[in-house]
C-alpha cells in the first residue's frame, strides 16, 4: 500500500470526530490541520502527540512520543503505522431535543392530571478532545452531533422531568409554566453539564422553547371550559349570567321533541319577555330608589318589596328563579304544571308548586263554576 504524503481532514458539519482511512504514515510527509480542528496519532491505543491548526511536516521531533514508542530513526522517509484522528473543537448549537412522550404532573393549584410534553436546543462543544478520544470514540471510524446526542438523551429527559417536577412541586400551575421557562433552562443545564463534561464534552447553552399540554387532552379543555365559565360570570356579573343560562335551558327544552315542543316554543317569546321585563323592572325599582326628591321636603316613595321568585326543576335540571307571573305562561306550554318542584328561599326543600301558597291559584278554574239551580216560579 502506497505510503501517505497530505494528511488532512475536510469535516462535514455534522461531523465531530475522523479518523484518517490509512495507517500507512511516513516521516516527511504533510499534515494539514485546518481551523477549528485537533489531531491526534494513537499508535497501539495509546494516544500519542496532539497537533494544532496549522500545516506541518511529520519529524520526530513534532511527534517525539509516538518517535519514542515506535522508535522510528531520526530524519529520513522512514514509514511507520499508527492512526490519525481529528476532533472538530467548533461549537455545535443547534441539537433539538423533546420529550418522547408526555410527562405526567399533578397541576398544584386545579389538582387535575395533565401530560406536559417539552421542546427545546442546547449547544456543546468539545472541551477536553484528549478526554473525549479516550473516552467515547472505541473502535468507531467517525462520530457525529446526532450520536452525542442519543448517548446523553437519556440524562436529558430525566432532567426535563425532574425540572418540571420541582416546578410543580413549588405550586407553580401549569397554565403559568411558560413564565419560568428561563428558570427550567438553567436548572437543566447545571444538571446536565457535568455529566457531558466527563466525556471531554463542554455544555454551552440549553433551552427549553416551550412547554405545553396536548390540546385534545380531557383535563385540559375542561378546565379550560370551566375557565372560559368564570371568566363570562366575571364579566357580565351573577344575574345576568343566570338568566342567560335559563333561558338556554328553555331553548333547549322547546327544542325537544315531544307534544308539548310546539306549545312551549310559542310560549318562550311571551315568557322570557316578562321574565326580562321583571328584571330590568326591579333594577329600574332599585334605581328609582336613588333619585333625589321631586320636592324640597317630599318624603320619597315607599320602597317596593322585590316579588317573589322561584326556582324549579325542568327536564331534570335546576332552572331560574322566575317569578310566579312567568311561571304562569309557561303552565299553557305544559312545562310548568301542580307537579313541578319549586323551591323559593326561605323554603325548608322543594315542594310540588299546587302546594305552595304562593303559586296554588295559578293552577284554579279558569271558567266559573256551574250556575245554582234556579228556583221553579211561584205561582
Amino acid at each position: 500500500m502506497a505510503l501517505i504524503d497530505v494528511i488532512t481532514w475536510d469535516g462535514g458539519n455534522n461531523q465531530v470526530a475522523w479518523k484518517f482511512p490509512s495507517t500507512n504514515l511516513r516521516l516527511g510527509s504533510q499534515m494539514v490541520v485546518k481551523p477549528g480542528q485537533v489531531a491526534f496519532f494513537v499508535y497501539r491505543g495509546t494516544v500519542c502527540d496532539e497537533i494544532r491548526e496549522g500545516t506541518i511536516t511529520l519529524k520526530s521531533a513534532n511527534i517525539p512520543l509516538l518517535t519514542t514508542l515506535m522508535s522510528i530513526p531520526f530524519g529520513g522517509d522512514s514509514p511507520f503505522q499508527a492512526e490519525v484522528w481529528f476532533i472538530n473543537m467548533l461549537s455545535k448549537l443547534d441539537t433539538k431535543w423533546g420529550t418522547p412522550s408526555p410527562i405526567q404532573v399533578e397541576d398544584p393549584k386545579y389538582g387535575i392530571i395533565v401530560p406536559m410534553r417539552a421542546f427545546g436546543q442546547y449547544g456543546f462543544r468539545i472541551g477536553n478532545a484528549r478526554v473525549f478520544l479516550t473516552t467515547l470514540l472505541g473502535a468507531q471510524q467517525q462520530i457525529t452531533d446526532e450520536q452525542i446526542k442519543q448517548y446523553f438523551r437519556g440524562k436529558v429527559i430525566s432532567t426535563i422531568a425532574t425540572q418540571i417536577g420541582s416546578l410543580f412541586n413549588d405550586k407553580v400551575s401549569f397554565l403559568n409554566i411558560t413564565a419560568h421557562l428561563e428558570e427550567l433552562s438553567e436548572g437543566a443545564r447545571l444538571k446536565i453539564a457535568p455529566v457531558m463534561e466527563r466525556y471531554g464534552i463542554h455544555l454551552e447553552t440549553f433551552f427549553f422553547e416551550s412547554v405545553n399540554v396536548p390540546e385534545d387532552d380531557p383535563s385540559y379543555v375542561k378546565l379550560k371550559q370551566i375557565k372560559e365559565k368564570a371568566a363570562e360570570l366575571n364579566v357580565v356579573g351573577r344575574d345576568i349570567y343566570q338568566l342567560d343560562k335559563s333561558m338556554d335551558v328553555l331553548k333547549t327544552a322547546a327544542g325537544n321533541e315531544g307534544a308539548g315542543s310546539t306549545i312551549m316554543q310559542s310560549g318562550i317569546g311571551l315568557g322570557m319577555g316578562m321574565l326580562v321585563g321583571g328584571q330590568i323592572g326591579q333594577q329600574a325599582g332599585q334605581m328609582a330608589t336613588h333619585l333625589p326628591p321631586a320636592g324640597a321636603g317630599a318624603p320619597p316613595p315607599l320602597p317596593q318589596a322585590a316579588p317573589v321568585q322561584f326556582h324549579i326543576v325542568m327536564n331534570g335540571q335546576q332552572v331560574g328563579p322566575f317569578p310566579p307571573a312567568v311561571l304562569q305562561q309557561m303552565i299553557p306550554a305544559g312545562t310548568f304544571n301542580a307537579a313541578t318542584l319549586v323551591w323559593r328561599q326561605g323554603m325548608a326543600g322543594w315542594q310540588a308548586a299546587g302546594t305552595v301558597p304562593e303559586l296554588a291559584g295559578l293552577f284554579a278554574p279558569a271558567t266559573p263554576p256551574p250556575l245554582p239551580p234556579v228556583p221553579p216560579p211561584v205561582g
